[in-house]
């Protein structure tokens, strides 16, 4: 018996810094450090309800949960965590269950990674 390839998902995770300097200049550090750091606790607070929601199969609830990841994500800089969170929401509304089991892996990968840069990026002065 052959052995199984595990392919391993490894996408590339970038912020964008040019709106993360622009909510820093608008707001000043103070300010815009707080709105980074509630919307990082929105982000992950809702990629758990999603993903709770999934494994319940409450897809109108998932559907309202991965849609407000996408303005939380654009605020501050990340973007493919945006994108990946509407194409689940596209998912749902098609009726796409393969797809939407692809997609909602994809953003929990996304979000974790996503979480983790911008995490490790508050050193960086923007």
């Amino acid at each position: 018996m052959e052995q199984p390839t595990v392919l391993q998902q490894h996408e590339c995770v970038r912020l964008d810094a040019d709106r993360l300097e622009a909510l820093y200049l608008e707001l000043g550090e103070t300010s815009a450090e707080d709105v980074v750091c509630r919307a990082l606790e929105e982000l992950a607070a809702r990629l758990g309800h999603a993903e709770r929601f999934y494994r319940e199969g409450r897809l109108d609830e998932m559907r309202k949960s991965s849609r407000s990841l996408i303005a939380i994500a654009d605020q501050i800089g990340m973007a493919l965590l945006a994108r990946v969170a509407g194409d689940v929401t596209g998912s749902i509304d098609a009726g796409d269950y393969n797809a939407l089991a692809a997609t909602f892996a994809r953003l929990l990968r996304i979000g974790e990674r996503s979480l983790c840069e911008i995490w490790e990026a508050q050193d960086t002065p923007f």
